[in-house]
């Protein structure tokens, strides 16, 4: 529903377009009556934008982003690269505590690794299928788009016949109503000019009587 019911007294199929002088001299009405903050002030009808409520970690991303700062920290990819082995200590025996790290880290890759070999045998067997059904589904939804957009567009074209044929079927009406409408107003011009000048008439008449009066 819109915000401001609005009447306009447009007949776009029977009323010639206007004229460059009387487009602009309607344009200038229309400044006149705005406000001075017409271009930056929204109408009174519409709602204010509602203020944007990010949680904390997307306000910084925010901020991060309007400040041009590079993208820092994100997931840490070395936990799934090859571990190197650790280096034996000053008198050459093994460091037990490193190699249980390095052996953690290194299932860690492993096992990483062995999920994405699992995910890309299952890309390479359904991949395709999952692809062509997900197409599918999106053309099924451009169709079911395209439809109403066809259904609207004949919906838009059905009202504008309905308004032109009503529109030129009551022209001969319209014109004759304009007609009588321009011979009433000059008519009354005219009666206004005959009372006008029947008023200067009485007028000097009266100045005349006042004339022989004062002899």
């Amino acid at each position: 529903m819109p915000l401001i019911n609005e009447s306009h007294d447009s007949l776009p199929y029977i009323e010639a377009e206007p004229s460059t002088s009387a487009r602009a001299a309607a344009e200038r009405l229309i400044t006149a009556e705005l406000s001075a903050d017409s271009q930056t002030t929204l109408h009174p009808s519409i709602p204010g934008c509602p203020e944007p409520q990010f949680s904390p970690l997307m306000q910084q991303e925010v901020d991060r982003k309007a400040s041009g700062l590079p993208l820092t920290g994100g997931i840490d990819l070395s936990r799934y690269e090859a571990p190197e082995p650790p280096a034996r200590a000053s008198d050459g025996s093994p460091n037990l505590e490193e190699w249980r790290r390095t052996l953690q880290k290194a299932y860690t890759a492993s096992s990483h690794l062995s999920m994405r070999h699992d995910n890309l045998a299952l890309l390479e067997e359904n991949g395709k299928n999952a692809w062509l059904i997900g197409n599918s589904q999106l053309e099924d939804i451009l169709r079911g788009l395209e439809k109403e957009l066809a259904e609207t567009k004949e919906a838009a074209e059905s009202v504008n016949k309905e308004r032109k044929m009503a529109q030129e079927a009551n022209k001969g009406e319209l014109e004759g109503l304009e007609e009588t409408w321009k011979r009433g107003v000059g008519a009354i011009l005219e009666v206004e000019l005959a009372a006008e000048g029947l008023r200067m008439q009485i007028l000097e008449q009266r100045r005349q009587l006042a004339q022989q009066h004062a002899r």
